[in-house]
């Protein structure tokens, strides 16, 4: 089946069998990376750039991964030594790299709605790798992929999420796909790290509660997020111990989730923050399958954007 989207901007653009479409062949390309030749030719003669303003590690080195997964034909930019550094603007960047023939831009971009901006004016396909506090729709599909790997089946689990929600574009993905795939979300985390609409983010809406044990108390899974000081104009909260000791996820606290509840993180981590070193490392997380997994469904996103197809087990 064909996917009927030239763009990936954003979770939100996506009805639940296309997110389904793009988990199933994510499954089929992580297949693929097991096996001793990890690479098929299904993006040979397709070129993508790798636009990045913001820095990067997990996002950046997958995207890199998948892309040479797919014997797809790269170029990079870094802001750090790119010609924005003399007053090039984002508009400006991106016709000079329209203009070299590439197919697909994979962009990073600390301005929400940036990604939404180029779609207006360029003639490749965008892929969204994060917009400022808005989206950030792979990290949200590998979350869903990971899930999905121990339960089945997404629907009718509930997840909550827990930390500072108001700067992360990582709950706005996830809240907008989990919802769509039949989840029950719950956000949790300081009143001031909460943004005012988000009750009505996603289909259906979300779960507010700001005591951390009784939000995960009925949780499947437990998504954690780091606080993004470099988003906060102000200082949020009083301190980084205070934090931990009302929001941060110890052994203990961890207690309080029915018995095999997940832990996921989309990293970078600061551990005894928000997460404590034992939960990170312990049997219930499944922090490193979810990198794992990052490279598959970005295999899969390029793949279906670029018009591929999957009949059966085959990738055409």
């Amino acid at each position: 089946m064909q996917f009927n989207q030239k763009h990936l901007l954003g979770l939100e653009d996506l009805t639940e069998g296309q997110i389904t479409q793009i988990l199933d062949t994510a499954d089929n390309f992580k297949e693929v990376l097991g096996r001793k030749i990890k690479k098929v030719p299904a993006l040979r003669g397709v070129t993508i750039a790798n636009v990045f303003y913001e820095p990067s590690t997990r996002t950046k080195m997958s995207f890199e991964l998948a892309e040479k997964r797919l014997s797809a034909d790269i170029i990079n930019f870094s802001k750090a030594t790119s010609s924005v550094k003399k007053g090039e603007t984002l508009r400006d960047t991106l016709e000079n790299i329209k203009a070299m023939k590439v197919d697909i831009v994979v962009m990073r971009h600390e301005s929400s709605g940036a990604h939404r901006f180029a779609s207006e004016f360029l003639d490749c396909s965008i892929v969204n790798a994060g917009d400022g506090q808005h989206a950030h729709p792979t990290q949200g599909l590998l979350d869903m992929m990971t899930l999905r790997e121990r339960w089945g089946t997404l629907r009718g689990k509930k997840v909550t999420i827990i930390g500072d929600i108001m700067h992360s574009r990582v709950a706005r993905s996830n809240i907008w796909g989990l919802t769509k795939m039949g989840v029950e979300v719950t956000v949790c985390g300081p009143p001031t790290m909460m943004p005012v609409e988000v009750a009505k983010l996603g289909e259906g809406g979300v779960k507010l509660e700001y005591d951390l044990r009784k939000a995960i108390s009925g949780a499947d899974a437990i998504n954690i997020l780091r606080i993004q000081l470099e988003r906060q104009k102000s200082k949020l909260f009083p301190s980084m111990r205070e934090y931990f000791e009302v929001f941060g996820v110890s052994c203990d606290v961890l207690k309080s989730a029915p018995e095999g509840c997940l832990v996921l993180h989309p990293g970078p981590m600061n551990r005894g923050v928000e997460i404590a070193q034992e939960v990170a490392d312990g049997d219930q997380s499944v922090i490193l399958p979810q990198v794992a997994n990052g490279v598959a469904v970005r295999m899969a996103v390029l793949f279906l954007i670029a018009g591929g197809t999957v009949e059966g087990d085959e990738l055409n």
